[in-house]
């Protein structure tokens, strides 16, 4: 199942106009989530928690719709300040809570010519010879993860060389259906989308050395106005049933997955 069909299985989607009115707490949730929150809100509707509406979006855009009034009632980002800038102008229940690490990876479609088992090395030395043309990432300037990238080209020394053959995606999750569709020749991706099982059909992955980019921490926060459905699915985030799902799709609180 593909990205985006996995997103609305089973679940009640945004749609301008007609979304507001629909049974459910309104979750806004970071596009890397994409393969894993469906998958929770169906355990919660199984447990009797009812219908929970998903959007997804990169973080930094995500928090400025909460700024500006969006009537989101839980918000999993995947980034730690925004959710404490948000928490500073009063617009959260208390601090929120990690609910996973986030990883980064070298993403490249079969037949592309980038083989992402070299890791970093590889990545450098496509960009080089020439054979990584196109890279997509997300867009730095209100992604957390293509920051997390800019951070590991910046490290890496071939920010500069990189930086004219970015191919960027509004969000993670758009960055990742260019590597897959050929639109990118590879991807620096979250590893909860390159786990989904398009990417994992499609091509390969390798994970990038952690050190070589800040944590993402990815934070969830019950916002201002939300109701007692809201806070049951925020607290079903901590059980079993949801952790499980977490850590298959490399986002175990502790780091671990």
């Amino acid at each position: 199942m593909s990205l985006t069909r996995r997103t609305l299985a089973g679940l009640i989607a945004l749609a301008p106009g007609q979304a507001w009115a629909q049974p459910g707490p309104l979750v806004a949730a970071a596009s890397d989530l994409t393969g894993a929150l469906p998958l929770i809100a169906e355990r919660f509707r199984r447990a009797g928690g009812g219908p929970v509406r998903l959007t997804f979006g990169s973080s930094g855009a995500l928090t400025r719709q909460i700024e500006a009034g969006a009537p989101f009632e839980v918000f999993l980002c995947a980034e730690a300040s925004l959710v404490q800038r948000l928490a500073a102008g009063d617009r959260t229940v208390g601090p929120g809570r990690v609910y996973g690490q986030g990883r980064l990876v070298l993403f490249a479609r079969n037949g592309s010519g980038v083989r992402p088992a070299g890791g970093v090395a590889e990545l450098v030395q496509a960009l080089r010879d020439g054979r990584l043309q196109r890279l997509a990432i997300a867009n730095p300037d209100h992604a957390p993860y293509g920051r997390a990238a800019r951070e590991v080209l910046t490290a890496l020394g071939v920010w500069p060389l990189a930086k004219p053959r970015l191919v960027l995606g509004d969000s993670a999750a758009q960055a990742a259906r260019f590597a897959l569709t050929g639109g990118a020749d590879a991807g620096l991706l979250p590893l909860s989308l390159a786990l989904g099982p398009e990417l994992t059909r499609a091509g390969a992955h390798a994970r990038i050395d952690t050190a070589l980019y800040a944590p993402l921490a990815q934070t969830a926060v019950i916002l201002r106005g939300a109701g007692r459905p809201a806070r049951a699915f925020f607290d079903f985030l901590a059980t079993p049933q949801a952790r499980s799902v977490l850590r298959d799709f490399g986002l175990a609180p502790d780091g671990s997955a």
